[in-house]
């Protein structure tokens, strides 16, 4: 009885948010074109904001900041035709991010004819120091938290929970994983060798991407890879940064390579109505109960692997 009280109390939370997801959602589809991109016309330096978890899409939920690789890559293009850009920074705050779309963002860095410098505010580690890897220079605090060389798989087990009700997984399947890392039923040890060999690979990619990038020995790279994060003044010393500093250094950095006085010129994606209504949102959402938020918006990946680097 007391199971089934505690369930009624969520009802009416429930509700409201399920109002205020679906709210959202209709307005962000009947506002999203009044959204575009801005950069000044006038400057000589490019300032492109890699902010959030990198993905591939830009998909944003109730206002939550992420760092698409379209996007990314479209202002790298741009600034990299434009004969009066003569460098570009990525100004990097990202805790990582999907593997694609972190080597979307790598490969237009790496294409470009311009110089090119990582800036890490607070945090450019996993995902975000791949593509701080992949400029000509990197700048970081002795704050900022640096590498975590590193793979990670996660999916959420509720095979316990569903005993626990006398629920049934009924598997119907053809291919013998075509259900692997479903939420429904335990890990098979099979099941766990094969991730583990993928989680592997993209590691081996990840410290050859940061040993080509860096210049390093790929044994002193793999060396460092164990996932964990370093400090900036750590990362110095391991020849993962190159100076230790801020946007200062950074112009100080621009200007005396290429005997310029800089210019920033910002590239960055305009707010739409339906990015502010979202941000409004998200605090509601927050109030009401963020765990039950995250639920539903994760709820059509229930049969999905989440894999980031």
């Amino acid at each position: 009885m007391a199971k089934k009280d505690d369930k009624k109390k969520w009802y009416p939370a429930l509700k409201i948010l399920v109002m205020l997801t679906i709210l959202s959602f209709i307005v962000s589809l009947f506002f999203s074109a009044f959204a575009g991109d801005s950069a000044k016309a006038d400057g000589n330096v490019a300032l492109i904001p890699v902010k959030g978890v990198i993905i591939s899409e830009n998909y944003r939920v109730f206002g939550q900041e992420v760092a698409d690789s379209p996007t990314i890559v479209r202002f790298i293009e741009e600034a990299d035709r434009n004969p009066r850009i003569k460098a570009i920074i990525l100004e990097i705050n990202s805790p990582g991010g999907a593997p694609v779309a972190t080597e979307e963002i790598s490969r237009a860095i790496r294409k470009t004819n311009k110089t090119t410098v990582a800036w890490i505010r607070e945090m450019g580690t996993s995902a975000g120091y791949w593509v701080a890897s992949s400029c000509d220079k990197i700048v970081a605090s002795r704050m900022s938290a640096t590498g975590s060389i590193g793979a990670v798989i996660s999916y959420l087990d509720f095979s316990g929970l569903l005993q626990d009700y006398n629920v049934t997984y009924q598997r119907l399947i053809a291919g013998k994983y075509k259900d692997i890392g479903t939420p429904f039923k335990e890990l098979r040890l099979e099941e766990r060798r094969l991730l583990q060999n993928y989680l592997d690979q993209l590691h081996d990619y990840f410290i050859s991407a940061v040993a080509e990038n860096r210049n390093l020995p790929e044994k002193e790279v793999r060396e460092l890879a164990t996932g964990m994060f370093y400090l900036g003044e750590d990362a110095k010393e391991l020849g993962l940064v190159d100076v230790l500093g801020g946007k200062e250094e950074v112009i100080s950095l621009i200007r005396d390579d290429l005997n310029i006085t800089v210019e920033l010129v910002e590239y960055k994606q305009e707010a739409g109505l339906a990015d502010l209504l979202g941000s409004v949102f998200s605090q509601q959402s927050f109030f009401i109960g963020k765990g039950i938020g995250n639920s539903l918006a994760e709820a059509r990946n229930f049969n999905r692997l989440e894999v980031w680097t």
